[in-house]
């Protein structure tokens, strides 16, 4: 039964990951859901404030998708990419330094570079940098890759540390 809680919980990660660059629906709920099978399987131990705090973000994650407008101004949904993957490389970079608390600035920092990135791009063009704009797409579209990001490399951390 433990393997079996670990597969799909590897696997609701991986389709966490999936959901980052490729959003059909909030990315954090199938994370969080990874994170709680994976606990239950007893391959990693998480302790019960990271399970609410991480749970309450997933919540407002879950709340800015159903508030947020859908898509893009330009039509583009090439930004995903470029957030999800920087939170990913920044996230995998603080797994290096075996501190949760690097590991989520970097996926921070990662996300808003990557953000940064687009907005230099042609098709970002129309999102100025130190407007209202900037910080209101960051709200929208980074803190749910972060959220998500953040959750899975915990799991990634719970596997590799322990």
């Amino acid at each position: 039964m433990h393997n079996i809680l670990l597969v799909v919980g590897v696997a609701c990660l991986i389709a966490a990951l999936a959901l980052v660059l490729k959003p059909k629906w909030v990315a954090a709920v199938p994370a969080f859901v990874g994170l709680l099978l994976m606990h239950y399987s007893y391959y990693i131990a998480v302790p019960t404030m990271t399970f609410l705090f991480w749970g309450i973000a997933t919540l407002i994650t879950v709340g800015l998708f159903y508030l947020s407008p859908k898509g893009e101004p330009d039509g583009h949904s090439s930004s995903n990419l470029y957030v999800g993957l920087t939170a990913i490389a920044g996230g995998m970079l603080g797994i290096l330094l075996q501190r949760p608390a690097f590991m989520v600035l970097g996926v921070i920092l990662g996300a808003a570079m990557g953000q940064l990135a687009y907005s230099r791009t042609p098709a970002g063009k129309w999102m100025l940098t130190p407007s209202r704009l900037f910080w209101r797409y960051f709200a929208a579209k980074c803190l749910p890759a972060i959220v998500a990001v953040s959750i899975v490399c915990i799991a990634i951390m719970g596997l590799v540390i322990e």
